[in-house]
């Protein structure tokens, strides 16, 4: 049960080691959120689902989830520009985490480069259309349809 909750790498360290990965990760996120963002416009780009994905892979899945969550809450506190938090944003990273960590476990052996397209497309299709997107919609999305909303918010904005 342990080695679907946590990754390899994690179960083999003493328990001081464990915490000082899982804390760590957080702070990689908050900096990844801090100073590997591009703004122009509306368009953001971002580095913290490349982030989230690898901390996925490095701590496992349960691991994974609780340091990007953790990660995206306290980037919100330290640079929280006036917006309001959005729990789902931190969710659908963590869920990052989780997919990764979990296709890393997929029986392709030697087969990395299709790992990562499965995680690709997951990641996409569960956490930025499942819940970012769909959340947004229903926050914001008034008086539009889903998929009009949808192309807007993927394609137009970035």
């Amino acid at each position: 049960m342990n080695k679907w909750l946590f990754s390899d790498t994690l179960l083999r360290l003493s328990s001081a080691k464990k915490i000082a990965y899982i804390a760590v990760m957080p702070a990689f996120t908050v900096v990844a959120n801090m100073f590997f963002e591009i703004k122009f416009a509306d368009i953001q780009f971002s580095f913290t689902i490349f982030v989230s994905a690898l901390t996925g892979m490095i701590l496992g899945p349960l691991a994974g989830f609780t340091a990007c969550f953790l990660g995206d809450l306290v980037g919100f506190f330290y640079n929280s520009a006036g917006f309001a938090y959005y729990p789902w944003i931190g969710i659908a990273m963590g869920l990052v985490a989780v997919i990764a960590s979990l296709c890393l476990r997929l029986p392709f052996q030697g087969k990395l480069p299709l790992k990562l397209l499965v995680v690709s497309v997951l990641t996409f299709a569960v956490c930025t259309v499942g819940i970012n997107t769909t959340s947004f919609y229903l926050l914001y999305g008034k008086g539009v349809g889903y998929g009009t909303y949808l192309v807007a918010r993927l394609f137009v904005q970035g």
